[in-house]
C-alpha cells in the first residue's frame, strides 16, 4: 500500500504537462481563480449594494454602518482561515476542505442573490467568510504538496503561476459580476459569483485525479484524537449557530459598530498576548528575540498597510461612484456612466503587469549587492501608500474647487502607487516571516501576518464608512491624515533601517 502511494506521488511530481508543471497545478490554479472571481466579484458590489436605496436594488444602509459590515466581512475571511486550517489538518484533509469551502462560498453568494431581510444578508456573509476560510489556506498548501520534497526553482515557479491565477480571477470578476450587478441588478451579480464558484468546484472534482495524494488525508490519524477533534468542531459550530440565532431573533441587541470595535480590540489583544508570551515564556535566545521583535514590527506594518490598501472596496469604491467622471463608454450603459466596479480591476491588472518587474528588480539589485533590506522594502511600501492618499487628497480638493467630478486618472494613479507598495511589502513580509521565525513558532508567526491583514481589513471598512459619511468637504483632511499615518510609518521604518545599518557597520571597539 505504501509503495502504491509513493508511486502515485512520484508520478505527480514527474508530470510536466502544465507549463512544465504537474497537471494538478492546473486543477488548483482554476479552483483558486474561480474562488477569487467569486470573492472579488462580491467585494466590488458589496458596499454599493449596502448603501443603495431599496428602490435601486440595495438595502439602504447608512454609509458608516455599511463600512462596519464591510470591514467585519473582509476581516472574517482571514480570521476563519485559522479554523479552516485546523479542520483540514485534524479532520478532513486539505482536499475535502477545499471542496466544502467552495460549496459554502457558492451557497453564501446564492443567499445574497435571494431577496430577503437584513438577517439573511448577514448570514450569507458569514457563510461566505467561513467557506473562504476553509478553501483559501488549504488550496495553497496543496500546491506545495504536489511537489513532495522537491524544493527547487520549479516549485517556486509553480507558486508564481498560482499567484497569476489569483490576480487573473480578481481582474476579471469586477468586469463581469460588477457589470451584471450594476446594470441588471446587484443580486444578479451575486448570482454570477455563486455560479463562478460552482464552476470551479465542477472542474475541481472532474480533474481531482491529477492531484495524486495531495491533501487526501488529514495529518491526524489516531481515531480517539479525531473523535475529540470532531466534538470540538461540533461544539464550535453549535456556539456559532446559537449566537447567530440569538442575533437573528433579536434576543440580544445587535450593534454592528460595537461588534466591529470589539472584534478589532480582541484581535489586537491576541497579537499583544501572543508576542508577549513568546518573549516571556518562549525561552528565546538573544538572536531569536531580535528576530521575533522584527516580526512584531512587520505585523504592525502589515496592519497599517492593509488598512489603507483595502479601502479600494470601501472608500475608493464610494469615491468612484459619487465623485468620479465615469463618462468613458457611458453611452453603452443606461445611466450614461460605466460601472463603478470596473475600478476594482485596476489593482489586479497592475499586479499582473508589475510583479515580474519587481521580481526581476530585486534579483538584479542582489547581483550588484544593492538589494534593500526587508525593513527598507516595507518602509518603501508604506511610503507609497502614504503618497497614494496625497493623490486622493488632491483629487478631493479638485472636486471641491471646480465643482466637477474628478477624472478617473486620480484613482488609477492611486491604485498604481498602492500596487507598487504592495509588491514591496506583501511578498517580502511573508518571505521574511518564514525566514526570521524560530522553527518551533513558524506556523504561529505566519498566522500573525494574516491576523495583521484581518485588522487592516476591519480598519479599512470602518474608515471607509467614516469618510463616506462626511462628504467631499471633509475628504481632503481625512486623506491627509491617512497619508500622514502611512507615510509617517514608512519614514520611521526607513530611518530605523538606516540606523540599524550604521550600527552594524560601526567598529566593535567604537
Amino acid at each position: 500500500m505504501q509503495q502504491a502511494v509513493e508511486s502515485v506521488a512520484a508520478a505527480v511530481v514527474a508530470d510536466t504537462s502544465f507549463f512544465g508543471q504537474p497537471r494538478g497545478l492546473r486543477t488548483l490554479f482554476m479552483t483558486e481563480m474561480w474562488e477569487r472571481f467569486s470573492y472579488y466579484g462580491t467585494r466590488a458590489l458589496l458596499i454599493l449594494f449596502m448603501t443603495a436605496a431599496a428602490s435601486h436594488g440595495g438595502i439602504g444602509l447608512p454609509v458608516e454602518r455599511a463600512g462596519a459590515v464591510y470591514g467585519l466581512y473582509t476581516a472574517g475571511v482571514y480570521l476563519f482561515s485559522l479554523p479552516g486550517g485546523w479542520i483540514a489538518d485534524r479532520l478532513l484533509g486539505q482536499r475535502q476542505s477545499v471542496f466544502w469551502g467552495g460549496a459554502l462560498i457558492s451557497a453564501g453568494n446564492l443567499l445574497l442573490a435571494i431577496p430577503g431581510g437584513i438577517t439573511l444578508f448577514y448570514i450569507a456573509l458569514l457563510v461566505i467568510a467561513m467557506g473562504t476560510g476553509m478553501l483559501k489556506p488549504n488550496v495553497s498548501v496543496m500546491v506545495g504538496e504536489l511537489y513532495g520534497g522537491d524544493h527547487s526553482a520549479r516549485r517556486d515557479a509553480a507558486f508564481s503561476i498560482f499567484y497569476f491565477g489569483i490576480n487573473l480571477g480578481a481582474f476579471i470578476a469586477p468586469l463581469i459580476s460588477g457589470t451584471i450587478g450594476e446594470t441588471v441588478g446587484y443580486r444578479w451579480g451575486f448570482l454570477a459569483a455563486s455560479v463562478a464558484m460552482a464552476l470551479g468546484l465542477v472542474q475541481y472534482r472532474m480533474t481531482a485525479r491529477w492531484l495524486g495524494n495531495a491533501g487526501l488525508r488529514p495529518h491526524v490519524t489516531d481515531p480517539a484524537l479525531m473523535a475529540r477533534n470532531r466534538r470540538t468542531l461540533f461544539v464550535g459550530l453549535g456556539l456559532l449557530a446559537v449566537a447567530t440565532i440569538i442575533a437573528a431573533i433579536g434576543a440580544l441587541p445587535f450593534n454592528v459598530f460595537q461588534l466591529a470595535n470589539a472584534t478589532g480590540a480582541v484581535m489586537v489583544c491576541l497579537a499583544v498576548l501572543f508576542f508577549g508570551s513568546v518573549f516571556i515564556l518562549g525561552r528565546l535566545a538573544a538572536g531569536e528575540r531580535r528576530r521575533v521583535a522584527l516580526i512584531a514590527v512587520f505585523f504592525v506594518c502589515s496592519a497599517l498597510f492593509w488598512a489603507g490598501y483595502e479601502q479600494a472596496g470601501s472608500t475608493f469604491n464610494l469615491f468612484a461612484r459619487d465623485y468620479t467622471d465615469r463618462s468613458f463608454l457611458g453611452s453603452y450603459f443606461p445611466a450614461g456612466e460605466h460601472p463603478v466596479s470596473w475600478y476594482q480591476s485596476i489593482q489586479p491588472i497592475f499586479v499582473l503587469l508589475l510583479a515580474p518587474v519587481a521580481a526581476w528588480l530585486w534579483v538584479a539589485l542582489d547581483r550588484r549587492s544593492r538589494d534593500p533590506s526587508a525593513a527598507v522594502k516595507l518602509g518603501l511600501g508604506l511610503a507609497q501608500l502614504g503618497l497614494s492618499f496625497i493623490v486622493m487628497m488632491w483629487a478631493a480638493q479638485h472636486v471641491l474647487a471646480s465643482g466637477h467630478k474628478a477624472l478617473p486618472m486620480w484613482l488609477i494613479v492611486t491604485f498604481l502607487l498602492q500596487t507598487t507598495g504592495e509588491l514591496c511589502l506583501s511578498p517580502i513580509g511573508l518571505s521574511n516571516v518564514t525566514k526570521l521565525a524560530p522553527p518551533r513558532y513558524v506556523g504561529q508567526m505566519m498566522g500573525t501576518w494574516f491576523l495583521g491583514m484581518a485588522i487592516g481589513n476591519l480598519a479599512a471598512g470602518l474608515v471607509g464608512g467614516a469618510v463616506g459619511r462626511g462628504g467631499i468637504a471633509d475628504m481632503p483632511g481625512q486623506f491627509l491624515r491617512m497619508a500622514a499615518i502611512g507615510g509617517g510609518a514608512g519614514l520611521l521604518m526607513l530611518a530605523g533601517a538606516r540606523v540599524g545599518r550604521a550600527l552594524r557597520r560601526r567598529p566593535a571597539s567604537a
